[in-house]
């Protein structure tokens, strides 16, 4: 998923001034992963086995987590979608037409989001 989609989506970007954050899930920390991500991230990298410590409960580094997911649920459960399909249309319109709008920084994420969707739900 990093190295086949993530990496490749992060190409088009300026990475110099990027960080790259993630908590400290066991799956998310395995030796394979974090040399991968020390090799494109270096001292940009905050995870519990990264260069910089990931903040136990920290909400200032976790407004995916905090906000935007509830957030973005909380609208596209409201017409209650009968199927995965129907869930994964709502999903991508919403964030296509309100978070890009809302939240400006998160519209570079919208056509990697849509991308993937299609790929896992394919």
């Amino acid at each position: 998923m990093i190295s086949n989609f993530f990496l490749h989506k992060m190409q088009d970007l300026d990475l110099h001034d990027m960080w790259f954050q993630q908590d400290g899930a066991t799956c998310h920390t395995a030796s394979v992963t974090m040399d991968l991500l020390r090799g494109e991230f270096g001292e940009h990298l905050i995870s519990r086995s990264g260069p910089v410590n990931w903040p136990p409960k920290s909400c200032d580094l976790t407004p995916l987590d905090y906000f935007l997911l509830g957030y973005v649920k909380s609208n596209v459960y409201t017409d209650k979608p009968a199927s995965i399909d129907a869930l994964r249309d709502n999903i991508e319109a919403y964030i296509r037409e309100n978070v890009g709008k809302s939240m400006p920084k998160l519209d570079q994420v919208d056509g990697a989001f849509e991308a993937q969707s299609r790929s896992t739900f394919a």
